[in-house]
């Protein structure tokens, strides 16, 4: 009998190893957030043509939800292909929004204004998502493309490559009506940061070349080699883009997240070892580690939707490719939730715990700073448990977004006059900021039995995480009689905490829970 129940019990602690190492490891600062794909009513509207009430509750139920899973930031898709899900005068409503293209929504409200608002009461950063050379999906059967779509506007920017109409990041013109629109939102808008995928130009599609000869004979002097042509293309797109941004907002960030294979090492010794059929720098014509060697931009995703182990395209390598150059800028792993249960190509993501396994090897690596899962939509069912993974033992701790040292907006000031009163069961406290608007975003509070002052750099000491404008905060989480202590602290726009905080002990009576 032990000699049979021993390697049973050594499986069943093996299986469970990953979920007790996540729980005595709780980073205080980890960049958690989901993609809201918005594209083809993906995630966000459900369907296109529903009311603004109905709108703005999938709005709020999405954030509650994933709020739960433990995030703290949400990139949400506002243009797809040259369409938008805010006002705008430079580009029609998305068809997606309203179910046709140039609608507003009715009763009329700016769902981007509400996406933002919404996110920030919940402590939640706003990445705002854009894809810039994407301009029509499926040309031939789309029937309801508005007159001011710039196809209409501005055929002469546009090419046609497969089912797509695309801006042809060759004409210097059209990457400048591209920023203008991102610096428009940037401009107008409470956003976080402005967050590109891995569309630059487009996948290759097999036996069909991307249509810009013309483009490249009027630009390319200079260039013998059309694809180092492209590359500088986009490039000269992403450096200006950057300082645009943050010569409009300093403190808005430029994240970006390309696909997870920069190059194969097969074509060029500085490549990660995978065998994937399309590259970033080959393809897409993204060199992705230039930027960052660079420092044209402050976050990078790498979609490594693969599995760990998978052959082609192994997620610990890569990962630790990323990891070994991110030069100094963070580092956050695009994970494919979609996948799980759901992929017949690699078997491993038909077991349980393929994300958690993911999870666990980024904490063993510092230079990963966090997660980014796609989609939002594909939590909805809880595949194999990981809601519950999160949830239970990953992000059951809250965590701060990570600073970056190259931006900085100043220490804010400290809450004052911190009280506390001891009434039917709950404390509640109370505190003032003087100078709250001039750079509070929001206040951590940290709480544990007894007379001494809470670890502030301790995460499990997190006991809730308040915005901006709120001046109270209610604890109903009184377990047994006895002192606790309090610190509150300030935290400002870019995640900057004062370490001084406000601190406070109150006395819990037995007569207080009854």
């Amino acid at each position: 009998m032990k000699n049979t129940l021993t390697p049973l019990f050594s499986l069943l602690f093996l299986s469970f190893t990953p979920f007790l190492l996540a729980q005595t490891d709780s980073p205080k600062r980890e960049f958690r957030a989901v993609w809201i794909a918005t594209v083809k009513n993906l995630d966000w509207p459900s369907r296109s043509g529903l009311s603004t009430a109905e709108q703005q509750k999938e709005i709020r139920d999405i954030l509650d939800f994933h709020q739960k899973n433990g995030m703290n930031a949400v990139i949400m898709q506002v243009r797809p292909s040259a369409d938008a899900f805010y006002f705008s005068a430079k580009e029609p409503w998305s068809e997606w929004l309203s179910g046709q293209q140039g609608k507003a929504p009715f009763p009329w409200y700016d769902p981007l204004t509400y996406f933002v608002e919404e996110s920030h009461k919940r402590g939640m950063e706003f990445h705002a998502w854009f894809n810039p050379f994407r301009a029509l999906m499926d040309v031939d059967n789309n029937k309801l493309l508005s007159v001011e779509h710039i196809s209409n506007k501005r055929p002469d920017w546009l090419v046609r490559y497969g089912k797509n109409l695309y801006f042809d990041p060759g004409i210097p013109k059209a990457r400048e009506y591209v920023s203008s629109v991102i610096l428009d939102v940037v401009n107008r808008y409470d956003i976080d940061a402005v967050h590109f995928d891995d569309y630059f130009y487009p996948y290759r599609i097999a036996n069909e070349e991307f249509p810009d000869s013309s483009s490249y004979e009027a630009y390319g002097r200079g260039y013998p080699n059309r694809d180092n042509w492209r590359r500088n293309n986009v490039d000269s797109f992403v450096e200006s883009i950057n300082y645009q941004i943050k010569a409009t907002k300093a403190h808005v960030k430029l994240g970006i997240s390309p696909f997870g294979v920069w190059r194969n090492i097969a074509d060029d010794p500085l490549g990660s070892d995978s065998r994937a059929g399309q590259t970033s720098y080959d393809d897409l014509y993204a060199d992705i580690r230039a930027w960052l060697l660079k420092g044209w931009i402050d976050y990078v995703v790498p979609q490594i939707y693969f599995s760990i182990g998978y052959p082609p395209a192994d997620y610990e390598k890569l990962a630790d490719w990323w990891a070994q150059n991110q030069a100094g800028r963070h580092l956050y792993i695009g994970k494919a939730t979609y996948k799980i249960d759901n992929n017949t190509t690699d078997p491993n993501w038909s077991q349980a715990g393929e994300i958690s396994r993911q999870l666990q090897m980024d904490r063993e690596i510092p230079a990963i700073k966090g997660s980014v899962y796609f989609r939002a939509g594909s939590f909805d069912t809880n595949p194999l448990g990981v809601n519950d993974s999160l949830r239970n033992n990953f992000y059951q701790h809250q965590a701060l977004v990570p600073q970056m040292p190259w931006l900085s907006s100043g220490i804010p000031n400290s809450p004052t006059m911190l009280t506390a009163v001891v009434h039917n069961k709950k404390v509640y406290l109370s505190w003032n900021d003087e100078e709250e608007t001039a750079n509070v975003s929001y206040y951590v509070l940290y709480k544990q039995e007894g007379k001494t002052s809470p670890a502030i750099e301790n995460a499990i000491k997190i006991h809730a995480i308040i915005p901006k404008g709120t001046h109270i905060f209610l604890d109903e989480d009184l377990r047994e009689k006895g002192f606790y202590t309090y610190v509150l602290t300030s935290v400002n726009r870019l995640h900057q905490e004062n370490p001084g905080g406000a601190t406070i002990t109150v006395k819990v009576k037995k007569k207080h829970l009854r």
